[in-house]
């Protein structure tokens, strides 16, 4: 079973739902440390002015406070503020209507953390994008350790033997380890086609709401890599002696 982990991100880029669409169990690492300043609590939009952020504001009491208890701040006008944002720029788009009131009546309701915010917002895209992967939460599997070894503890209580990870993690998964488990490791490919996008040049790296309200049915035509996923071969290390 391929499974896949990643921290919930507010109304994601059309990537994370490839990712999420190309493993059997996609699994929501929220049990983690909230980092300021990130993907948890905003994403962008495309304007005739260029990117604009659509931003959650949240209460950030501790660097210790973790991804799912951290609480959205209600206090500022931020769910208005969206709407307006996203009215202003895609209202003209083929299929604004299509998916805007259905959005707007998510967003309408106070959720107490950002965590189940973005969760029901991705659900949402997914049933928009045809896309009916299981999901689960890494709190359901008590995991245990941490980085590389954290992941491993969850993946084997998943019953896992192929991991699909960001290409990003390159950079710091001690990838000997997964060997050790006896599961593949596959990094995610992120490579697609343009599509049919209002002001001017294409602009990759927006919600996935420029995508439904862009493309509306034919979204899927646009959600798929055009290149493969990697896998990670693991090189042994051959001493020869002299």
């Amino acid at each position: 079973m391929r499974v896949g982990i990643i921290q919930s991100n507010y109304i994601p880029w059309r990537g994370y739902f490839d990712f999420i669409d190309d493993v059997d169990l996609f699994i929501f690492h929220d049990d983690l440390q909230y980092t300021k300043g990130d993907w948890r609590n905003r994403n962008k939009i495309k304007t005739p002015n260029g990117l604009c952020w659509l931003t959650v504001p949240v209460k950030y009491d501790k660097t210790s406070q973790l991804i799912e208890q951290t609480r959205i701040d209600y206090s500022q006008r931020w769910q208005q503020k969206h709407i307006n944002q996203i009215y202003t720029n895609y209202h003209n788009a083929p299929f604004y209507r299509l998916y805007a009131d259905e959005f707007f009546n998510i967003i309408k309701q106070n959720y107490e953390t950002i965590s189940e915010l973005n969760i029901s917002l991705i659900k949402w895209s997914m049933s928009k994008l045809s896309i009916d992967t299981p999901l689960r939460m890494s709190s359901e599997f008590s995991p245990a350790g941490s980085k590389t070894d954290r992941l491993i503890d969850i993946l084997k209580k998943a019953d896992a033997d192929i991991y699909l990870s960001g290409p990003t993690a390159k950079d710091y998964l001690e990838t000997q380890k997964f060997s050790a488990a006896e599961i593949q490791l596959e990094y995610k490919s992120y490579q697609y086609h343009d599509y049919p996008q209002l002001w001017g040049t294409f602009e990759p790296a927006v919600t996935v709401l420029d995508l439904l309200f862009n493309c509306g049915e034919y979204s899927q035509e646009y959600l798929k890599s055009l290149r493969e996923n990697e896998k990670h071969i693991e090189r042994l290390k051959i001493h020869v002696n002299c």
